[in-house]
């Protein structure tokens, strides 16, 4: 009879929160995404990474509601589950879940199931940076937006944004650093890395991910929705009805330099370009195949279904659009044959990034061809002035 691994790994979920900021009426973590759970969601990253004991913080009350979500995620990983009731502060919670970490594990992981969508890579690019150079790590994204000091309503300084970064979860830390730590904190910190800072270890960084932001909002949990919802099932057609053709779609979107924060173009983001202005990333590629999409299904334009009466979709990226998208073309009995887009601008230089490109496009659409061609109209018009962008696209559907 084999013994199965006791894992040196701990996987701290704290899923205590109320949510309050969120406004559904339950804790966050038990509000539903789809036809599960935040948490669920969660611990279904959670199980796909490296092997770990797994422990929950949950809400007074809510244990038994988190134990089944996490039994009918775990799969064979269903005896290193535990849950463990939560405390007044976010602290007081991991201290809780500290306390039922098995004594053999040498690495914790604290995560925040607010952050539904973390990939399992996240997981294990932290556990595997986790070490005595680096007792605590955690992972980053890049600050994209233009960041202000400010003093009331007035704007006192500009904040370099290459000291910035935006701190996510899961923070990785070894575990006899991270228990020292908590048995000397004597305040609250915004979270643990802070404390085993403050308590004078080394924090290091490793790469964050987009996925994993934090539901926080009412617009953040409709982003989650649109990033997790299945596709649509094509309504069923009566035989006796004319078959639907293939249709065709044309759209262009316009959007003039001058916006905050970076440019994002064609689904990717162009580290050292000025940004587009614009309701959401400005992203005139994007905007222009949803809008070739929507033409071809008849289904109207991109300001019936993302315009500024929408304000979840404010500096949403192309991945939210485009699946979005084409959710309502498969309500419609519509899949996407192929996507042509022509960009007309001086910057960025497409060339380098065109195969990428492509390929985040084709992904947000469920594999459909997307070919992308550039030209910078010779130095006329505003786009060879270097004012804006402008993107023709022509969309092919066929019946689903």
């Amino acid at each position: 009879m084999s013994i199965a691994p006791v894992p040196r790994v701990c996987v701290i979920v704290v899923a205590a929160g109320s949510g309050t900021r969120l406004g559904a009426g339950a804790p966050k973590a038990f509000v539903g995404l789809d036809e599960h759970t935040i948490l669920r969601h969660a611990l279904s990253g959670v199980f796909a990474a490296p092997l770990a004991q797994v422990v929950i913080v949950a809400p007074v009350g809510r244990e038994g509601a988190a134990l089944t979500d996490a039994l009918e995620t775990a799969g064979d990983r269903r005896d290193l589950v535990s849950v463990v009731t939560g405390g007044a502060t976010r602290q007081d919670s991991v201290a809780a879940g500290l306390h039922a970490v098995w004594p053999d594990v040498e690495v914790v992981l604290v995560h925040d199931a607010a952050r539904a969508l973390t990939p399992p890579a996240v997981f294990e690019r932290v556990i595997a940076a986790v070490g005595i150079d680096a007792p605590g790590v955690i992972p980053v994204t890049p600050v994209v937006d233009t960041i202000k000091r400010v003093a009331g309503a007035d704007v006192i300084a500009a904040v370099d944004r290459a000291e910035l970064a935006a701190a996510q979860t899961p923070q990785g830390f070894d575990r006899a650093v991270l228990d020292a730590a908590y048995r000397r904190a004597d305040q609250d910190f915004t979270d643990d890395a802070a404390l085993v800072a403050a308590a004078g270890h080394r924090v290091a960084v490793v790469e964050g991910d987009p996925r994993a932001f934090k539901i926080t909002t009412p617009a953040d949990l409709e982003r989650a929705r649109g990033l997790v919802a299945p596709l649509p099932v094509a309504p069923s057609v009566s035989l006796n009805a004319a078959p639907m053709m293939p249709r065709v779609g044309l759209g262009t979107d316009v959007h003039g330099f001058g916006g905050e924060g970076a440019l994002w173009l064609a689904g990717l983001e162009w580290p050292g370009e000025q940004a587009l202005s614009g309701h959401s990333d400005g992203d005139a590629v994007a905007h222009a195949i949803v809008d070739a999409l929507l033409a071809a299904a008849g289904l109207g334009d991109i300001g019936t279904h993302f315009g500024t009466d929408h304000p979840e979709y404010a500096g949403a990226h192309a991945e939210v659009f485009l699946r979005r998208t084409l959710g309502l073309l498969g309500e419609a009995g519509w899949r996407v044959g192929n996507v042509s887009v022509q960009v007309q601008a001086n910057r960025p230089r497409f060339s380098a990034r065109r195969a990428e490109a492509e390929s985040v496009l084709s992904a947000a659409l469920g594999g459909a061809s997307v070919s992308l061609s550039a030209t910078t109209t010779d130095g006329l018009g505003f786009t060879g002035r270097g004012e804006g962008v402008a993107a023709f696209a022509v969309a092919l559907l066929v019946p689903a």
